[in-house]
């Protein structure tokens, strides 16, 4: 249970504040734990690091699973899904990102394989890589511009995925008849 406290607030620190507040201080503090109470669990703010790795991970590994298994696809699962914020999967991967603008070189491979593995499921489907790169960019443009305002995001928002996730239908079309 404390585990997971220090781990969720050192998560929250990295996603509101960045990798420069996310101290031990901080998030003992952020924890309502003691410092030595966080050193007993986690030994170093790297530990602290390697965890958020690892969970994260975990997580890619469940959403992979969740992106084969889609009913409507690969693709529009990966589009469909880019656009949902708050998730826990989001708050890890935020995390990460985090980790690895502040140099983490750990964090950076962890990313390039989570998206490697995206692009290897859509790539396994659409049959094209040119295809399946363009899907990666728009679901990774949806995901960039999905928690700020953008001149998409407006209550047309709902009306838009849905005419992207068509047009991510009909790429995996042009995709197949590519091969």
């Amino acid at each position: 249970m404390a585990r997971t406290k220090i781990l969720d607030a050192y998560v929250w620190l990295l996603c509101e504040e960045g990798e420069r507040a996310a101290t031990i201080d901080a998030t003992a503090a952020r924890a309502a734990v003691s410092k030595g109470g966080l050193l007993y669990h986690f030994a170093s703010k790297e530990a602290l690091a390697q965890a958020v790795i690892g969970a994260c991970t975990e997580l890619a590994a469940r959403d992979c699973q969740e992106m084969a298994a889609a009913p409507e696809g690969t693709s529009v699962h990966f589009v469909r899904t880019s656009a949902v914020l708050g998730t826990e999967f989001d708050r890890y991967l935020l995390a990460v990102e985090r980790l690895s603008q502040a140099g983490n070189e750990q964090a950076a491979q962890c990313l390039k394989s989570i998206s490697g593995q995206w692009y290897e499921l859509i790539l396994a489907e659409v049959r094209d890589p040119a295809v399946a790169q363009a899907i990666m960019l728009i679901g990774e443009g949806i995901y960039a511009h999905a928690g700020r305002p953008a001149w998409w995001h407006d209550s047309d928002f709902d009306d838009r995925l849905t005419q992207l996730l068509e047009l991510v239908a009909n790429m995996k079309k042009l995709g197949n008849l590519n091969e």
